[in-house]
Parts: structure tokens; sequence; C-alpha cells
């Protein structure tokens, strides 16, 4: 590390619509995001379940960089027109009825206001891509039948397929790497990119599984890096993935 201080990082968690100690309504953070800061150098740092842009702001202040996680899907009414039924039948939004996706598109929005890096996993790399104004496949196995199967929840903590990396991108040179194993546990997947962004890993199938900023928008962040897989299942056994969070934690250390 650069130095023996410990950046925060603000992670936006999960939402559970009945938490253990009273089956409220509740925020869910997967240790091992948690892990993978700590592991790092970091120290993670849940955020609140607040829908206050006042807060929002405070938050992003206070802290030296933004994870965004994994979770239900996106409401389609932020980046599409309509779903036909069939689609619609597909999709989970959050269990607070969407409050989750007001919540991130807010954070996005002051974490490039206020430069913090970024760093987001899954659903994130999704809710990034409509932040900038994208659109998202809503169901791969749907709308991509010859895809491979992308959401392998029984081997989440295993790689499954290989990503082809971008050379020279972000992802490439901290992985050091032109091929990357990953784990898949998706059913949705980045369609048309949003503003500023470009893909930098490429699934076998066409599925973006990692974006970057843009030549053009390099210096909107200091550090953004968007992957679809989940690098914090695997960056206990595989130095690569670990990677990507030492990357991170660098980053948010010199902003």
């Amino acid at each position: 590390m650069m130095s023996s201080r410990r950046p925060l990082i603000l992670i936006s968690p999960n939402i559970e619509k009945k938490g253990d100690e009273f089956g409220d309504l509740s925020t869910s953070l997967s240790e091992t995001y948690q892990d993978a800061l700590m592991s790092a150098g970091a120290i993670p740092l849940g955020m609140p379940a607040t829908t206050s842009p006042e807060l929002i702001v405070d938050c992003v202040t206070r802290c030296d960089g933004v994870l965004l996680t994994g979770g239900e899907d996106v409401d389609p009414r932020i980046y599409s027109n309509g779903l036909s039924p069939r689609l619609q039948r597909t999709v989970t939004i959050t269990r607070d009825g969407g409050a989750r996706d007001y919540r991130e598109m807010l954070l996005v929005e002051q974490v490039f206001a206020q430069r913090k890096p970024l760093l987001a996993i899954c659903r994130g790399h999704q809710v990034l891509n409509v932040a900038l104004g994208g659109s998202l496949i809503a169901d791969i196995k749907t709308q991509m039948p010859h895809a491979i199967n992308h959401r392998r929840m029984d081997r989440r903590s295993q790689v499954v397929h290989e990503v082809r990396l971008t050379p020279g991108s972000l992802l490439a040179k901290i992985t050091a790497a032109q091929r990357l194993g990953v784990n898949s546990t998706h059913h949705q997947a980045v369609g048309s990119l949003g503003f500023g962004l470009r893909a930098s890993g490429i699934s076998a199938d066409g599925i973006i599984e990692s974006m970057e900023l843009a030549p053009v928008a390099k210096d909107r962040l200091p550090f953004l890096l968007s992957v679809q897989f989940h690098p914090e299942r695997l960056a206990a056994r595989y130095p690569v993935h670990r990677a990507i969070f030492k990357a991170f934690t660098r980053a948010c250390l010199r902003s």
C-alpha cells in the first residue's frame, strides 16, 4: 500500500424484504465484498437505504470511493419504452419497489460530480450503464437463445467461462492478461453502451463483461471499472481477481 491510511469505501447494499431481526425491509451486504476490500487494505462502509439527495451527496463526500454491488434487476421502465409480457415476466425488481434503483442513479450522479473512484459489480455494472443512458438485455436466454448459460448460481464461486479483454484496457493492465476466467450469475446484460463508456471485456457469445471510460471521457473519473461477474467471490483464490480490488483501493487512496 502507498500509505498506512486505509481508504473508506462506500458500498451500496442489496435490499431484503424481511430482515432477520424483526422481519422489516432491510439492507443486506455479503461479507465477500467486505473481505475483498479489507484484504486490499480498504475499510468498507455500507450505505444507508436513503433516497435523500442531500444525504447521498454527504455520503459520497465523506468516502474515498464507491462500490456498486449485485442484486435484483433494474426496473425496465428506466431504460426501456416497454417490454413484451414474456420479457416482463423474467424481471424481478428490487424488494423496495425500485427505490434502490433511484438511490443508485443518484449515487452514480454524485460519483461523477465529485470525481470519486468507482467499481461496479454485476447489477452495479448494469446500473452504471443505465445511469449513463445505456440499455439492458432484459433476459439473455429469451433475447439471445444461442448464448451460453450465464446464470450459473450452482457455481457462483467458481470460474465457468472466459472473457476476452481489450488489449491496453484498464482490466487487461490490472490483471496482466488477455483472457480472464470468471464466474457468472446473471440473466440480464448490458445492451447499448451508456455515454462515455466502452466495452473492455467480451464473452465468446458477445456479452459485455467489463466496461471502462472511453478515451473521450477518460478524465471524468480517476478510476472506473465495471464488471458483470463477481470478482469478490474469486479474490481469495485467484490473484487476478484480487488485483481488481487492490487497484481500486490504490485509486481510492490517491483520490
